[in-house]
């Protein structure tokens, strides 16, 4: 956190030093980000992602899309197209802070030029099946994701919500991997405790936890050792196998 001094923003443990959440996942033939944080440049220099044939978001609050206009790279090499799948409300608010993409009458081809698709169901990339779920967030709806692959549920991305409804858990049941809004202990209006974040996971019966979205108020190596088995917290850079 800016102006910070607290134990962990002066941690030396590389796991407190934070960017905002987001995922890129990648297949031998697939690239995509889900959200572009507004540190969407750092984080994918640092993964070095080579390319990126879509780009998912969740919802359109700042700390989600703020990194919109570094996709432009990926944008060019795509042949001046990059396809955006987002639920119609956050399509409409990424139109209204990012026009000049949008307006394709005056648009420069070395902007972003998206290509947007309105999510209102579960849609194929390649061999990946993303299911939408839909999760309150406050006054707004964020939109989840069930990665499936080849027709098997792999994981489930929960970045900001602030309740799991039954309908939404019965998607996600035994699923392997479950990346869960866990933001500190405290609660919060429109965010899980990791309590709440923790009850969800042994109740759908996830494989394995990981709980993202952390605040400062969280040191991750005091924290961690105090989750239940198959609970951890997630720290940037960590990779997954699907």
């Amino acid at each position: 956190m800016l102006a910070c001094h607290c134990r962990v923003c002066s941690s030396s443990d590389p796991r407190d030093r934070r960017f905002r959440s987001s995922v890129w996942l990648e297949d031998k033939d697939l690239s995509v980000v889900i959200d572009t944080s507004p540190d969407f440049r750092s984080q994918a220099l640092r993964a070095r992602i080579p390319r990126l044939d879509a780009v998912l978001y969740t919802h359109s609050h700042a700390d989600h899309i703020a990194g919109f206009d570094d996709l432009r790279t990926y944008s060019i090499k795509n042949g001046n197209r990059i396809p955006l799948y987002a639920d119609p409300y956050t399509l409409s608010r990424l139109h209204k802070a990012f026009d000049y993409a949008f307006d394709v009458q005056h648009r420069n081809s070395a902007y972003v030029c998206p290509e947007p698709h309105q999510i209102t169901g579960p849609f194929q990339l390649r061999n990946i099946t993303f299911t939408p779920l839909p999760v309150p967030h406050g006054t707004i709806t964020t939109t989840g994701f069930r990665i499936d692959f080849e027709g098997r549920p792999r994981a489930v991305y929960l970045p900001d919500c602030a309740a799991v409804p039954t309908a939404i858990r019965d998607l996600i049941r035994n699923i392997p991997i479950l990346i869960i809004d866990g933001l500190r202990d405290e609660p919060h209006p429109t965010h899980l405790t990791i309590a709440q974040a923790i009850e969800i996971s042994q109740d759908v019966g996830a494989h394995q936890t990981w709980l993202t979205h952390l605040t400062h108020l969280t040191l991750h190596s005091e924290r961690d050792a105090t989750l239940p088995p198959k609970v951890r917290l997630a720290y940037d850079g960590l990779q997954l196998d699907l």
